[in-house]
Parts: C-alpha cells; sequence; structure tokens
C-alpha cells in the first residue's frame, strides 16, 4: 500500500532485507565503477590497509538504495526524490558472504515551503550486517507527495 507525506510521523521505522553480499558482485561492482585493489581480488586486496577483499562503500549504498526500495523506507504514492544527503558513513567493512539488512527512521518532517503538493522528510538509515555491525549509515533529504 503507497502512502503520501501526510500519513507519515517522526520516529517511524521501516526494515528492508536481507540482501547477501557474493564474491563475485561484489568484485564485479568494483570492475565497472570503483576499481581499487581492496575490492578487485583477494591478491591484490592483501596489499590494501584491509588486508582482505572488502565491498566499495558505494557499492554497500547501491546495496542499501536496493533494500530501501524494497521496504527500507515508505512505500511512497509517486515515489521519492532525494533532495539530498547530509551524512553517509561505512564505520565496518564488507565483506563476501556477509548479509545485509537496513532500518531507517524518520527524523523529521516538514511541508514544502513552495509547493503544497510535496513534504520534506529527513531520513536516517542504518545498514547493519549479520553480526549486528553497523556497515553504513546515511541521513537524507526526500521529497515525498503530498495528498492535495
Amino acid at each position: 500500500m503507497s502512502v503520501f507525506f501526510d500519513d507519515l510521523a517522526i520516529g517511524q521505522t521501516f526494515q528492508g532485507g536481507p540482501l547477501t553480499v557474493t564474491r563475485d558482485d561484489l568484485i564485479a561492482f568494483a570492475e565497472r565503477f570503483d576499481p581499487q585493489p581492496q575490492h578487485l581480488s583477494e591478491d591484490l586486496a592483501r596489499t590494501s590497509m584491509f588486508g582482505e577483499l572488502v565491498a566499495s562503500g558505494w557499492h554497500t549504498a547501491a546495496l542499501t538504495m536496493r533494500m530501501l526500495v524494497d521496504g527500507a523506507s515508505p512505500r511512497v504514492e509517486g515515489g521519492v526524490v532525494g533532495a539530498g544527503i547530509e551524512e553517509i558513513r561505512w564505520p565496518t567493512p564488507v565483506r563476501p558472504g556477509d548479509q545485509l539488512t537496513a532500518e531507517s527512521e524518520i527524523l523529521d518532517m516538514r511541508p514544502s515551503r513552495s509547493r503544497a503538493d510535496r513534504g520534506l522528510i529527513k531520513l536516517k538509515t542504518t545498514t547493519k550486517n549479520q553480526t549486528g555491525a553497523v556497515v553504513q549509515i546515511i541521513t537524507a533529504n526526500i521529497v515525498v507527495p503530498r495528498r492535495v
């Protein structure tokens, strides 16, 4: 069921996942978008600061986006539009075989000052691995349709 800005509330949470990160997907993403040694192969990764193969932070962000669309954010009528990211952090590396989940919380909401048919939501999404370690935190602002 789709919702509008008017149906949401500060403090509301949404869960998404799990998604499993495979070695092949990790390397394929890196080859295409972030070809650094720690993301490309076990051999190259041994020379990195991680000493092992880890996912690109941007891959983690893309996987989180998938979980947001699949349920870790409100299923908004007509979709949402990103208005910017205030924070993105990767406190723990993602490794092949990790199973990720995401939880989003609405931190703030306000109607648009210039467009009566829209509202702005500040959404904090925390992505964790199977042990509960936080692998990513994103605080984003999104534009959400209002009932008119």
